[in-house]
Order: C-alpha cells, then structure tokens, then sequence
C-alpha cells in the first residue's frame, strides 16, 4: 500500500526529492543572510526580511528552476544607522532599486545532496552569474497536510562588482568594510495547489 506522502515524493540518485511541480518559500520558514567583514577583524551579520521565491521542480530535476526576489529596505543588521545607511544610495539605493533578483540558469548535481544552482543576481542595475553551493536537506508533509522541502544554499559575491563600491580606508591598513560578501540561505519551500 502507497502512504500519502509517497505520492508527492520520489527517488532519485539515491535521493527521495518532491514531486514535481511549483513550490514557494515558505516566510515563516526563510532565512536570507550574509557576512561581512568589518575593518578587517571581524565579521557582521544581516538579512533581508522580505523575500520570496518560486521554485519549479521539474520531472528531471537537473532541469528545475527558481525565481527570487528580496526586498532591499528589508535589510536588517539590528543596528539602525548602518541599516540606513545599506538602504541609502552609498549601497543598495533602496528607494530607486527596491529589489534584488535571482533567476537560475542551471542546476549541476555534485554528490549526495549538494548541487550547484547556476543564475544570475541582480543588484541595483547590474547583473553578474553566480553559482549557489546548495544542500537538499529533506522532503516531508506539515502537520498542516503541506507538501514541503528543505534547502540551504551559499555564494560569496564581490559587492563591487554590483557598483557597491563605497567604504574607507583605515589608518592602520585595509577597508572598513570587505569587498567579498558571503549570503546565506535557508529555507523550506511549500508546494502550490
């Protein structure tokens, strides 16, 4: 006898993945970070509050797909005069630029549960490719009868490269704020009626 949750499930190279069809992050369930190092000793941490995205699992699932868009003013590093000053047109120009974009141009499987998500991001105006290192880290259904799944995912981009270029200079040597960025992803994904 088939169990309910074997029918939005499968296997696949070992995996059992969702079902194929359209999923949406769950906001409940999402955590859309990134690091920085800070005058080059330690590190701060943020995230954006206001995210979603859609992602189409497709039959193969090396031809799936997803679409993200991240609210720029949402930035919260629990400091509100540098929260600010990431909305201001020194960095992310929030008022003019209202969003970031991420749309995937490839998925590459790498062992077990890591894959390599390929896309493009989009900050401001500009739009460079990066490849998101992801872990799947599971399917199963909520209490609620939700279909749903887990990720995690990482890049590091170079925020100048994205025309983020403002910072100083410090006496004893180096920036205050770093070029290379790391963004964290975590989250679980709903399937849509």
């Amino acid at each position: 006898m088939t169990s309910s949750i074997d029918a939005v499930t499968r296997d696949w190279d070992g995996l059992t993945i969702p079902a194929a069809g359209t999923y949406a992050l769950d906001v409940a369930h999402k955590r859309v970070g990134f690091v920085a190092r800070h005058m080059m000793v330690s590190k701060v941490r943020g995230e954006f509050n206001e995210a979603t995205a859609t992602i189409t699992v497709a039959e193969d699932p090396l031809q799936s797909s997803v679409v993200a868009t991240i609210q720029a003013a949402s930035v919260d590093t629990t400091q509100a005069d540098r929260d600010a000053h990431l909305r201001s047109p020194e960095f992310l120009d929030a008022e003019k630029f209202p969003t970031l974009e991420f749309r995937s141009t490839g998925v590459k499987s790498r062992r077990g549960s890591e894959f390599v998500l390929t896309g493009e991001l989009t900050i401001k105006d500009v739009t460079r490719p990066v490849e998101l290192e992801v872990e799947f880290e599971g399917v199963g259904r909520s209490p609620f009868g939700q279909d749903i799944f887990g990720f995690s995912a990482s890049t590091e981009i170079d925020r100048e490269e994205f025309g983020l270029t403002w910072n100083v200079a410090l006496e004893t040597g180096g920036v205050l704020v770093s070029r290379k960025i790391k963004i964290e992803i975590e989250g679980e994904a709903v399937r849509q009626a």
